[in-house]
């Protein structure tokens, strides 16, 4: 499912929400989300899962056409824990 896809199912399951009304719910779900993870916090939506982030080290990379090697910055990246909910549905 994208994006657009979720924005319609929601504004059709709420007849009442305008699909404008509907995008800027999402748009400000979304935002929210990954302001929370800017700031080095954590996002817990029960029975769904946890967004956080990990921390990945400096390392030396590898550039796949020329085979010479890359210095790769210390960055963090987004991490997705799905709950004990999620994990048994997907596990029928």
């Amino acid at each position: 499912m994208i994006r657009s896809e979720l924005v319609q199912r929601l504004a059709d399951e709420n007849p009442d929400l305008s699909v404008k009304d509907v995008e800027r719910i999402v748009d400000v779900f979304f935002d929210e989300i990954t302001a929370r993870l800017a700031e080095g916090g954590r996002v817990e939506l029960r029975g769904f899962g946890a967004f956080s982030t990990r921390a990945r080290t400096a390392r030396v990379g590898r550039n796949p056409r020329t085979g010479e090697s890359v210095d790769v910055d210390a960055k963090r990246v987004p991490y997705f824990k799905p709950g004990k909910e999620m994990r048994e549905r997907l596990n029928v």
